[in-house]
């Protein structure tokens, strides 16, 4: 079912509430995550503190990290290379194309890489599509660009759909 494809793993609030030691007890070794309104606000020029020390915290646990943005390399390095994570700009989300080039730079199969991001268009769709573990976080900004914009009112189409079956688990039934 094409549901099935948008359905995420997992939803949370914001990547630090993902369990890293739950992801570890599934194998997970990799982190592949979207940037803007995943990690941090888009329009934010840099990382937050809080987003340095959770990648530190997650370089000290040993996970491989990639972020994997359908945004500019301006927009990505600047916010990457601080950090010392390797990106992926210019994406093509939902394509597999860089999914899999992540997959390679880690070293990682896909059963050892979760797929971190805001949209199910994008990031839940490309991540299942391959087969990866996902996890949906609500977006840091409650502001979007123009083309997430059209897709965050489709996502609501969808998550609407969804809702009515009751395949989604996270939310009560008054959604």
């Amino acid at each position: 079912m094409l549901y099935s494809l948008l359905l995420p793993d997992l939803h949370v609030d914001s990547v630090y509430d993902i369990d890293l030691n739950e992801l570890k007890k599934r194998g997970i070794k990799g982190i592949i995550t979207d940037l803007d309104n995943t990690l941090i606000e888009w329009n934010r020029p840099d990382a937050t503190p809080e987003l340095v020390k959770w990648m530190k915290e997650l370089k000290e646990q040993g996970f491989a990290v990639v972020i994997v943005s359908n945004n500019r390399q301006t927009r990505v390095s600047k916010i990457a290379e601080p950090l010392g994570v390797p990106f992926i700009h210019q994406a093509k989300k939902p394509t597999t194309s860089a999914f899999r080039r992540a997959t390679r730079e880690m070293g990682l199969s896909v059963q050892e890489t979760v797929v971190i991001g805001d949209q199910l268009f994008t990031d839940v769709l490309g991540g299942k599509r391959m087969g990866f573990y996902t996890i949906l976080v609500v977006p840091v900004a409650q502001s979007d660009g123009f083309i997430t914009r059209f897709n965050r009112k489709m996502e609501k189409v969808a998550l609407n759909w969804m809702r009515k079956r009751g395949k989604i688990p996270w939310e009560d039934s008054n959604g």
